[in-house]
């Protein structure tokens, strides 16, 4: 019997534009103005980056381009008019159309126990009304826009920035939030919006390149540096030259969380897959600093790597090494490679200060409190077949094969991990009934997860320091509650597209169908259910936080800070 077959043509990367409707006439046209008519890149790798990566928007005055919080995968260029960036003190959440966190009282906590519907997945009409201060656009995006901007300008300080100007590149290439609030200020702005993967092949261009990195330097690294105790006791002199020769470093994939799904899928993660950024026995050229994302510090065992510790954003290595050649400048003792591997997990920025500027300005003045421990003679003799050494970042209290669970499954991420204690857990469900109770009987996790040895991951939020679930959300429906930092999102303005479903690498938000009161499912016009995205939001309004963790009769469940490990070897070790 004859097989008939479906043939579609391969998708290519001119299918998946940004913007479906952008013009030759659009391309021409920005070829014209800087800093696309000074770019060496070839006029045709330069038009096919302008088409599938870039789109022209338009805002009205007063209407919201970023927010301040928010997580962005993409910049802009103003083409026309002016926008206005709000300088810290920022705007109040309420003006951003954000959700406003209220705790509740103890009187609404009590009603609770009896007021939650006895169906799934309710939603009064007030949670899906559209926000105050809020449009829509001509394509149909839900846009904020401030109703007094004259009052604005009054009480806030600002700075404009015209014509031909960049701004959002940072947050959309460091995976940092966005620092401040700009919206548009003359009658109607023209921006060229431009996804983070356009602004990667732009920075091809040496010129764009410089450009973003003068960006930084102005803008962010000043700020950044003087923030590290390391560099504190500099002058104000020595500060600027440190500043001019710190190197920028990029490593690993943007897009991470997808690829580290189809490999945990797979079962193949393992350190050696992760990209370099430096290597164990190579010669101690400097410092590096990890600016943002995480980094993964190994050190060779037998044939393989073990996982000694991971490193965050502000986290050194190589201080140890620098310091040990520089305390025997001038004697025969031979120099001290890098004594461990340091590999990007994930998307990490790095900053890098060559040996001789630590020489000449850091070293001499640095005081005793900040200078690491000295390498003993027994550290010394270590070989690969012990990797106990310490380098000055081993946890105590965690044995390597913990070590290595964390690590593979990225739960450094989270800043309230919900770590089960298996041997303690009688599985009676009270920490579910209770977030169920709390959420109007709809639990927001489930009670399974990857699991090493006792501990187990429950699938639930855990309020990322580097939150991917925001990256890519057309509406900033999802966003950082500015009292506590959580990651909440905003029903109103949630339109159930499953993007943050999609990027969330721990499977931690599913897309539900919402109900009535009356338990009739909400449609649009053409009778589809509305999907909303739902999650743990870590009881923000609730009193004595998180309900699953009070509920636990056993202490068998916690909500912990993986991004400093103290607290979770404690509770694992009492």
């Amino acid at each position: 019997m004859e097989t008939t077959h479906l043939r579609i043509a391969r998708l290519s990367e001119e299918d998946a534009a940004f913007d479906p409707a952008f013009a030759d006439a659009d391309a021409e046209r920005l070829l014209a103005v800087a800093p696309f008519k000074d770019m060496s890149l070839p006029a045709d790798q330069l038009r096919r980056i302008l088409q599938n990566h870039c789109r022209v928007r338009r805002f009205r005055s007063g209407e919201i381009v970023v927010r301040s919080g928010d997580y962005g995968s993409s910049a802009f260029l103003v083409l026309s008019g002016s926008v206005r960036v709000v300088l810290q003190p920022g705007l109040p959440e309420s003006m951003l159309g954000r959700r406003e966190a209220r705790q509740r009282s103890i009187w609404r906590v009590i009603a609770q126990l009896w007021s939650s519907s006895a169906e799934p997945e309710v939603r009064k009409p007030a949670a899906l009304a559209p926000i105050v201060g809020s449009t829509i656009s001509e394509a149909g995006e839900v846009r904020v826009f401030l109703q007094d901007v004259p009052r604005i300008l009054s009480q806030h300080k600002t700075a404009t920035l015209g014509e031909g100007e960049f701004f959002g590149e940072i947050a959309a290439l460091s995976r940092m939030p966005r620092t401040a609030s700009i919206f548009a200020e003359s009658g109607e702005v023209e921006l060229l919006e431009v996804r983070w993967q356009g602004l990667k092949a732009l920075l091809a261009d040496q010129k764009f390149q410089h450009r973003i990195d003068d960006l930084y330097r102005k803008n962010v690294l000043s700020s950044a540096l003087r923030a590290i105790p390391l560099f504190q006791h500099l002058s104000e002199a020595q500060h600027e030259v440190l500043k001019s020769r710190v190197e920028f470093g990029t490593f690993g994939s943007y897009g991470w969380s997808g690829e580290y799904k189809k490999l945990a899928q797979k079962g193949t993660l393992n350190p050696e897959i992760e990209q370099l950024i430096a290597g164990q026995n190579t010669a101690a050229a400097g410092l590096f600093i990890v600016r943002s994302g995480f980094a993964r510090l190994t050190r060779s065992f037998g044939a393989g790597q073990r996982t000694l510790n991971y490193l965050g954003a502000g986290q050194i290595f190589g201080l140890r090494e620098v310091l040990h050649n520089w305390l025997r400048r001038g004697t025969e003792t031979p120099l001290l490679l890098y004594q461990g591997t340091l590999r990007a997990l994930g998307y990490t920025h790095t900053l890098f200060v060559p040996r001789e500027v630590l020489e000449e300005l850091v070293l001499p003045g640095l005081p005793p409190a900040l200078r690491p421990a000295a390498f003993t003679a027994e550290e010394l003799a270590e070989d690969d077949e012990d990797p106990s050494l310490d380098l000055g970042a081993q946890q105590p209290g965690i044995g390597p094969e913990m070590m290595e669970f964390l690590t593979a499954n990225r739960i450094f991420n989270g800043t309230a991990t919900m770590a089960i204690d298996l041997d303690r857990c009688t599985r009676c469900d009270d920490c579910v009934r209770a977030c169920a109770a709390t959420h109007g009987n709809n639990p927001r996790f489930l009670r399974h997860g990857p699991s090493s040895g006792r501990i187990q991951i429950a699938q639930a939020c855990m309020h990322c320091v580097d939150p991917v679930c925001m990256i890519g959300c057309p509406t900033g429906a999802i966003h950082r509650d500015s009292r506590r930092g959580n990651v909440v999102i905003n029903q109103a303005t949630c339109i159930g597209c499953s993007t943050c479903s999609n990027q969330c690498p721990y499977e931690a938000i599913r897309m539900v169908e919402v109900r009535n009161a009356k338990g009739a499912f909400v449609t649009d016009e053409s009778l589809k259910p509305i999907l909303k995205a739902t999650k743990c939001d870590l009881c923000l309004e609730q009193y004595g936080g998180p309900a699953c963790e009070r509920a636990c009769p056993h202490d068998a469940l916690r909500r912990i800070d993986m991004t400093s490990l103290d607290r979770f070897a404690r509770w694992i070790n009492p």
